[in-house]
């Protein structure tokens, strides 16, 4: 055998050997996926919306929310629709319903015990799609007073935040909170800016409960 020859040998050797081994490698990522497919499964499963369905046991519907009304194998009876100022939705087959000041399985089991008159065994599952019942007021030396919807967690400084600010001739140190408290009446926290801003009783900063009024003299 020539050299040439040889040399052509060991390359063809050499090539075959490659491919072999990138074949081997890519069914191995095929069977035992590594960290970054892993991850961008996780990442990819977490951005599904699985809809909104807060504190079955707690959350009391108000007017103004909107709520998913599904009945099982009932696409009729199933929508999406807001509760009106007076409270109530309307559903067929059942009529106007009291929605507001029922939580989300208080309304479903409503429906439910009006439906079964006409189908046997009703499912139904209600979920709160947007909460807008759901505000803080926030009054006197701010840029933009009124209220605000209190969707996420929402403290006394992000309340401020959200108005725009103080106007010149707030009385910083003299902010307080109005609340209604079953049994107690309305109670007033006070919040002292001036001292928050230094580092001292930042348990003041307290989170705003639906309803509150933070005052800003």
């Amino acid at each position: 055998m020539t050299n040439g020859t040889k040399c052509a040998a060991v390359v063809l050797l050499l090539i075959t050997a490659v491919v072999y081994v990138g074949q081997g490698r890519a069914q191995t990522q095929a069977d035992h996926p590594g960290p970054e497919r892993d991850a961008s499964t996780s990442a990819a499963t977490a951005a599904v919306p699985t809809g909104l369905r807060p504190h079955e046991d707690s959350f009391i519907i108000g007017s103004g929310d909107v709520v998913a009304i599904d009945v099982w194998k009932e696409p009729d009876l199933s929508r999406t629709i807001p509760v009106r100022s007076d409270g109530n939705i309307s559903l067929p087959l059942v009529g106007e319903v009291k929605a507001a000041g029922s939580t989300p399985l208080q309304l479903e089991k409503l429906l439910s015990s009006k439906l079964q008159q006409y189908i046997t065994d009703p499912q139904v599952t209600v979920i709160v799609e947007q909460i807008n019942s759901q505000k803080f007021n926030i009054l006197g030396q701010v840029a933009k007073p009124g209220a605000y919807p209190l969707t996420v967690a929402t403290t006394v400084m992000d309340a401020i935040a959200i108005a725009g600010g103080f106007r010149d001739f707030a009385k910083q140190k003299s902010v307080y909170v109005l609340r209604q408290v079953p049994g107690s009446g309305e109670v007033r926290i006070t919040f002292n800016y001036k001292d928050y801003i230094k580092g001292r009783n930042t348990q003041q900063n307290i989170r705003l409960e639906p309803h509150d009024t933070v005052v800003v003299p």
